[in-house]
């Protein structure tokens, strides 16, 4: 089963413009056998915090990037909760990533 096909599979189904952000903030990897979904989903969702982060992005405009952000890492663990001897290990190992993005620098903007 393809990572899209596993989506595909989730209910409730998100709406049409989050799905298509969570595709394409995956990008080949949707392609991909759905046993990467946990590592696939996590990266992506890394990914999109990074830049959310770096750009100070907080207004409304970046309402769909945050909201794509949390159903891929969301997914991750979802994912992971397949595998229960392997869960708390994921667990960790992600929040572990997830909290480091916080101690990134992020972009002056200009105002």
């Amino acid at each position: 089963m393809t990572l899209s096909a596993w989506l595909d599979a989730r209910r409730p189904a998100p709406p049409v413009r989050l799905r298509a952000r969570i595709d394409a903030a995956l990008g080949s990897a949707l392609h991909g056998d759905a046993d990467a979904a946990v590592v696939a989903c996590l990266r992506a969702g890394e990914e999109l915090t990074r830049e959310l982060l770096r750009e100070n992005a907080t207004s409304r405009e970046s309402a769909l990037e945050l909201l794509a952000a949390d159903a891929l890492v969301t997914y991750a663990f979802e994912a992971a909760s397949e595998r229960p001897g392997e869960l708390a290990a994921a667990c960790r190992a992600a929040m572990v990533r997830i909290a480091t993005l916080a101690g990134e620098p992020a972009r002056a903007t200009e105002r």
